[in-house]
């Protein structure tokens, strides 16, 4: 599955040029949807569930503002166990994201995120709906072809007399 991560080039900010600026907004948007995974509740009238990600086990456990390099590796390196304990799907794109963030991370000359890194790492977590999909929209557009096929088959449509 590729990954589109243009949307990085639109920022101006000197440190998400880097990979090491890079590979934290992209933690934090792993984290942020595994913490959502978390929470998981009924899906509202917009189809979206109602839980709050501020209810996560994980959202407690990150001390925003002064994550530190360690920090995000040590929740980083809890995420095969986080994914099978929340049954996070899918998780073959968390996984890929996350291999990808933790590849950049350990490429730069990177040691500590000080206050462009944190606020690298809350933009990417707060904001993970919209980046993680768009990083990710061929899957959503082939899995919507795949369930209009499937819809299509139950219905009968698709087959030949």
């Amino acid at each position: 599955m590729k990954r589109h991560l243009e949307f990085l080039d639109k920022f101006s900010d000197k440190f998400l040029q880097s990979d090491f600026g890079k590979g934290t907004l992209l933690s934090g948007v792993v984290l942020g949807f595994v913490a959502y995974n978390q929470t998981k509740g009924e899906k509202g009238e917009s189809g979206y569930s109602n839980a709050k990600i501020q209810d996560s086990p994980l959202y407690k456990q990150l001390n925003f503002g002064r994550l530190s390099l360690r920090d995000i590796k040590k929740h980083l390196s809890r995420l095969p166990e986080l994914i099978k304990a929340y049954k996070i799907e899918p998780s073959f794109l968390v996984e890929d994201l996350a291999g990808y963030s933790q590849e950049l991370l350990l490429n730069s000359k990177g040691k500590d995120l000080g206050i462009d890194g944190n606020f690298a790492f809350v933009t990417g977590f707060m904001n993970w709906r919209n980046y993680f999909w768009e990083i990710y929209k061929d899957y959503t557009k082939e899995k919507e072809v795949v369930e209009l096929e499937i819809e299509k088959t139950d219905k009968g449509e698709d087959q030949d007399v």
